[in-house]
């Protein structure tokens, strides 16, 4: 054990050094490996087409838990999101490829409403959210992971949950699998 760290089960026995890496130190690392596929853009359509590629237009075709939809509305659904921010990160997405919000019918506006007004019950009742940021990328300029079909990220808030994790270590720590999360939120549905 290192002297200046408390004892922990998960300290190891010595520092070990790893050529290229710069100079040893007492930092422990959270690896999250599986975010290199959200970086380097794995999966993402290649064409703004609809089914070209685009995973919003193919989930709908799997079992819920298969595609981690957690609700279906007439217009639109309900899913998880597979690189949440915070737990219970889930996207409401009209079932038809559109890109923009402007161009969406009057039953899909109400639908993708009526589901993110769901989607915060759901999650309140599941996790005692204490707050929401909800809102929507338009355009790749804008941050849109998938532009060219529409998604409304519905993001659960805690208060103090920007602790030294995501704020230091550019890390986020999620405490259960995607697949416990919706199965809970499903459950939970209003």
């Amino acid at each position: 054990m290192t002297p200046d760290l408390p004892d922990s089960p998960y300290q190891p026995e010595e520092l070990v050094r790893q050529d290229g890496v710069g100079e040893p130190d007492e930092f422990m690392r959270l690896w999250t490996p599986h975010r290199m596929a959200y970086i380097e853009g794995e999966n993402k359509p290649t064409s703004s087409e609809a089914g070209s590629g685009c995973p919003f237009c193919r989930l709908p075709s799997l079992p819920d838990a298969d595609a981690l939809i957690v609700h279906r509305g007439d217009a639109a659904y309900a899913v998880l999101n597979l690189y949440p921010y915070n737990p219970g990160h889930l996207m409401v997405v009209p079932y038809r490829h559109v890109a923009d919000y402007t161009e969406l019918t009057a039953a899909e506006v109400t639908d993708v409403a009526e589901l993110t007004r769901q989607a915060m019950q759901a999650v309140r009742t599941v996790s005692g959210a204490q707050g929401f940021n909800i809102g929507m990328n338009q355009g790749e300029s804008a941050g849109a992971g998938i532009a060219a079909h529409l998604h409304q990220h519905v993001v659960p808030r805690w208060s103090g949950d920007m602790n030294f994790m995501p704020v230091i270590a550019g890390t986020k720590v999620l405490p259960q699998l995607l697949a416990d999360t919706r199965a809970l939120l499903a459950k939970s549905w209003p």
